[in-house]
């Protein structure tokens, strides 16, 4: 009997890798011919021929849609999700070949043929998260292995914290059938322009590759390349306040995290070696405290206008973070002033109509003259003092807490850090955190990293301590999980609770929402906003180091230690030899 096996899992290579040589030896052991159609990055593609598919008496397909399926139309084909083909290989081989159907391929398919007749569609996709960490990368990868399942040709730019990476080309972009943009910030879609978008997230690219790339080819609609019809082409998500904060956030980033690190350099000379002037400690005190921590708050106003009003809202913005920082009204008032001054900005692209004579002057002239003038009386005159005051108060409130509120308000923290692992309610902790910073306030960032590490620490030790509850692929992702833990990527858990939500989400919330109080309780203080446990070989970057240490070791225990007692069993795993 001749059989074509295909086996695709866009969340984890090992999978793919693992089912496809299972199934393949299962098949040997019955006498069967078997060509395998792997779609990973474990080995390259070898697809089924037009003659093999011909000869093939029966195709299994071990994954969640079928590539390419136009080539099967008319031929007996079963399919299945590929984790039902791992416990029991023999078995599901004759499942296919007891209840496999003749496969007649979906209509949508067969219209999106391309005109070269090879079925699948020309995909480019940019993916960017806030931080550019982890969720950029992941949301890249699940993209590109779901569009090689799907039998289609796709690239993948990912806007990570390093730059644009696997860029892609004009001559690529011009030959695209589809653009789809995952992203949680706000990206120039000027080279798009005359391309069909379809704008998501990278959450979703990263949980349904497969429904996002069908959304995409069937949803996708032209924009314009020109700023202005450009923001009004897009989307409600898009224009969305959270995206807009979410954007000014992943600029500000980079200055928290190194002016951070250059105050806790500067201590490492002493903590008040800085006041010695002219010193080594004094200069690292001025990049990073005089210089980069000054600079964070007009960044944020300015990129928030950005996403906005595109170009024309960085100028007034960076203004208006300017007058906030020095009014007083610190991460508060910078984020009100990059709204209005986006706001602002955008009303006057749109609404002031000028003689064409003049138009051209818009956007070097009245729009930063105009937002500027607008969003910086609004600041000094209404806005600037009385939000000073409520940051006062808060900074004050926060810098009094006696033991109990404080072991309150890391409770809060470290279960909104293990929430959503990266999603809207933990970004929101941590934009919270990143803001006091600007204020000298350094005790809630260092709750919410701890806890953030959790997660996916916790992860990795529920998958070393009950090994016998989870399959071999499994295991390794906890391996995984636990490195990236440890480097504050809380979405290292996301494969467990995307199997296993109503188990993992409980257990992460608890051990996060522990680490958090003992970290309020113990008075630690976090200079960096990022780096995870790597920050502690930086001397005075976390005070103090080992209770904070413990902090996190707790917390980790009772989050992998509970979910391997409540975790069901699983089938063990493992290659037949």
């Amino acid at each position: 009997m001749n059989i074509i096996l295909i086996t695709a899992c866009p969340s984890g290579m090992a999978t793919t890798f693992l089912a496809a040589k299972r199934l393949e030896q299962a098949a040997q052991r019955q006498g069967w011919t078997a060509h395998v159609e792997m779609h990973g990055e474990v080995a390259p593609l070898q697809a089924a021929t037009a003659e093999q598919i011909a000869n093939a008496d029966l195709i299994v397909v071990a994954a969640d849609h079928v590539p390419a399926p136009e080539r099967f139309e008319g031929k007996r084909l079963f399919q299945a999700p590929i984790a039902s083909a791992l416990p029991d290989p023999s078995d599901f081989l004759a499942q296919a070949k007891r209840e496999a159907p003749i496969y007649s391929a979906p209509a949508a398919t067969v219209k999106a043929e391309t005109p070269s007749g090879t079925g699948g569609k020309k995909i480019v996709a940019v993916t960017a998260c806030p931080t550019g960490v982890a969720h950029t990368f992941m949301a890249a990868e699940a993209l590109a292995e779901a569009g090689k399942a799907m039998g289609h040709a796709i690239r993948v730019e990912t806007q990570g914290s390093v730059g644009a990476q696997d860029q892609l080309t004009e001559e690529e972009i011009a030959d695209a059938d589809v653009v789809v943009l995952a992203c949680d910030i706000d990206v120039d879609p000027a080279r798009f322009a005359g391309k069909r978008i379809y704008r998501t997230s990278t959450g979703n690219a990263l949980k349904k590759p497969h429904p996002t790339l069908e959304a995409a080819l069937s949803e996708a609609a032209i924009e314009s390349g020109s700023n202005s019809a450009g923001s009004a082409n897009k989307s409600a998500k898009e224009k969305g306040v959270y995206k807009h904060l979410l954007t000014g956030v992943s600029f500000m980033l980079p200055m928290v995290v190194a002016g951070g690190l250059l105050i806790a350099l500067s201590f490492m000379f002493g903590i008040n070696a800085a006041e010695e002037e002219g010193s080594f400690a004094a200069a690292l005190m001025q990049i990073g405290g005089g210089t980069a921590f000054a600079l964070m708050i007009p960044v944020l106003a300015g990129y928030i206008a950005y996403s906005i009003a595109d170009r024309p809202g960085i100028a007034p913005g960076m203004i208006g973070g300017m007058l906030a920082a020095n009014i007083g009204s610190g991460f508060i008032g910078g984020i009100l002033a990059g709204f209005l001054a986006g706001y602002v900005a955008l009303a006057v692209t749109r609404y002031v109509k000028l003689p064409s004579s003049v138009e051209s002057l818009k956007p070097i002239l009245i729009i930063p003259l105009v937002a500027s003038l607008v969003t910086g009386l609004t600041m000094i005159y209404v806005i600037g003092e009385p939000v000073a005051a409520i940051l006062s108060g808060l900074t004050s409130f926060l810098a009094s807490m006696d033991s109990t509120n404080a072991v309150l308000l890391g409770i809060l923290l470290g279960a909104m850090m293990c929430f959503d692992l990266g999603g809207p309610v933990n970004k929101a902790a941590y934009t919270f955190g990143v803001g006091l910073l600007a204020s000298e306030t350094y005790g809630p960032m260092a709750a919410i990293m701890a806890a953030g590490m959790v997660p996916a620490v916790g992860m990795g030790i529920a998958s070393f301590v009950a090994r016998n509850k989870f399959s071999a692929p499994e295991r390794e992702a906890g391996k995984a999980s636990f490195v990236l833990g440890l480097c504050f990527i809380s979405e290292g858990a996301i494969p467990f609770a995307a199997k296993d939500p109503l188990r993992v989400i409980p257990a992460c919330i608890a051990g996060g929402a522990l680490t958090g109080a003992l970290s309020m309780l113990v008075g630690a203080k976090l200079m960096a906003p990022h780096g995870g446990i790597f920050v502690l070989l930086i001397p005075n970057a976390i005070t103090p180091a080992l209770l904070y240490l413990g902090a996190i070791v707790a917390g980790s225990l009772v989050t992998g230690l509970s979910y391997a007692f409540i975790k069901r069993g699983a089938a063990q795993v493992a290659v037949a030899s």
